[in-house]
This record gives structure tokens, C-alpha cells and sequence, in this order.
């Protein structure tokens, strides 16, 4: 499987569960903090290629996955 990238915030209960999702699945992944590196919603929508709301967005290598509920389907699809 391509490498997980999580696009999160500190505080987002859904992005720690996301991070714990790929840590027990012992995926390689990339939390991202969009706070720390300064990424706007702006910046976060034309990475998705559509409007985002709400963290965490998930991509793995460069398929966007979508939040945690889509990533947890997208990895019971790819067991």
C-alpha cells in the first residue's frame, strides 16, 4: 500500500483516531498539522480538489480517501 497522508489538527478526535487506525494497521503514514505548517482550508481545498469542512482528509500516495469514516472503509476494501 502507498504511503498514508493524514491532513489533521491538534484537538481533532477524528485525526488522533486516524493516526491510530494506520499505527494499528502498521501503515506507513504522514500526519500532517495543518496549524503548524500553516495550511488554510483555502490551501487544504485545492489539495482535495473540492470543498473541505472538516479534518482529518486523507490521502494514500495520491488518491484522495477522504475523511476517517472513508479511510477506515477504504482500508477494510484494500484487507
Amino acid at each position: 500500500m502507498k504511503k498514508i497522508t493524514i491532513f489533521g489538527r491538534p484537538g481533532c478526535g477524528f485525526c488522533l483516531r486516524a493516526k491510530q487506525l494506520c499505527e494499528l494497521n502498521d501503515l506507513d503514514f504522514q500526519y500532517v498539522d495543518i496549524w503548524k505548517e500553516g495550511i488554510s482550508q483555502q490551501d487544504l481545498q485545492k489539495t482535495v480538489g473540492q470543498p473541505v469542512s472538516t479534518v482529518p482528509q486523507v490521502f494514500c500516495g495520491q488518491e484522495y480517501v477522504g475523511g476517517f469514516s472513508e479511510l477506515e472503509n477504504y482500508l477494510k476494501k484494500s484487507a
